[in-house]
């Protein structure tokens, strides 16, 4: 029974596509975006959250832990990220919640069970189940696997990506797949890597190619400060999804209606997370855009002829 790594499944979200949906959120993903709100999908293994300030120090994960990466010293815990294996058994003795798995093997008959229990949310809301993370395309094999389910069971199904998979792999969940989200956060490909850690070659490639199926795409702007929150670079990204939606209506693949654009605003909900983690925000003195502002870029998009949202 095959069996991969999911963080978390969300039920009664409303963000993540139309409706009341279930998202399961799968480990991995190979971008290295610096102000990324789950840093929990970033590696593709289990790991551990550590939440000093919950810590009482009572020793009981000192007891158990078979790596010896928790000490006390001085009546003070300690935790040493580098030796942890992340067994759990510190989690299971920890009366105070200051630690907690990040990632659970999971077989598609268990997520399933789960997604399945708010079927009648999806049914007469218009929702449905959508695939996140970390990013689906890297392991396709499995998140296929749930998305076939879902439609065996009449549910809608969504995918949200960042596009930096082999076009193979995300090629493979289009059978299964209702609406594909993916991300387009740059056009210049220094920039990207100076952003992202990798150049968006492969990103870019990969949009061309769901242009050229009949897939309804929504198009995803994150607006970051000091990365992509000036007009010049939404006008560059504008300017790539009218090519997109060009080049679907001249090979016949479906209407402008097909491709739309949002953009999202900055946010800081997940920085707490990056300490539990043992990592660095780097986005931490960055202000998150403002109303106006959104509304202005809004305005390029639309001026642009994109049917485009903001949140």
């Amino acid at each position: 029974m095959r069996k991969d790594l999911v963080f978390h499944i969300q039920r009664f979200s409303l963000h993540d596509g139309p409706g009341i949906r279930t998202t399961v959120f799968v480990k991995g993903c190979a971008m290295g975006c610096f102000w990324c709100h789950i840093p929990e999908g970033r590696r593709s293994y289990r790991e551990l959250h550590y939440v000093a300030d919950r810590c009482i120090s009572c020793g009981e994960c000192v007891r158990v832990c078979p790596t010896a990466a928790h000490e006390l010293r001085d009546g003070v815990h300690h935790y040493l990220r580098e030796r942890c294996r992340a067994s759990g058994d510190c989690v299971e003795v920890c009366c105070s919640g200051a630690l907690e798995i990040n990632g659970r093997e999971m077989s598609l008959e268990e997520v399933m069970r789960e997604v399945l229990q708010d079927r009648h949310f999806y049914s007469n809301s218009g929702g449905g189940v959508t695939i996140s993370g970390g990013e689906p395309g890297l392991c396709a094999g499995f998140v296929a696997g749930i998305l076939s389910a879902c439609k065996d069971a009449g549910i809608h199904t969504a995918i949200e990506t960042c596009g930096y998979c082999s076009w193979n792999a995300l090629e493979s969940l289009l059978p299964f797949t209702d609406l594909v989200m993916m991300d387009l956060k740059l056009i210049r490909p220094e920039k990207h890597q100076q952003a992202t850690g990798n150049t968006n070659e492969r990103i870019l490639s990969n949009a061309q190619m769901l242009a050229m199926t009949s897939k309804p795409i929504i198009f995803r702007t994150p607006v970051v400060p000091s990365v992509n929150d000036t007009p010049e670079e939404i006008r560059q990204i504008v300017a790539f999804v009218g090519e997109l939606i060009a080049l679907r209506t001249r090979n016949g693949r479906g209407t402008r209606a097909n491709i739309s654009y949002e953009l999202l605003a900055f946010h800081k909900l997940g920085s707490d997370k990056y300490r539990s983690l043992g990592m660095e925000y780097r986005a931490s003195t960055l202000v998150p855009p403002s109303l106006e502002q959104m509304r202005a870029l809004l305005e390029i998009a639309t001026a642009a002829g994109v049917d485009a949202t903001f949140r």
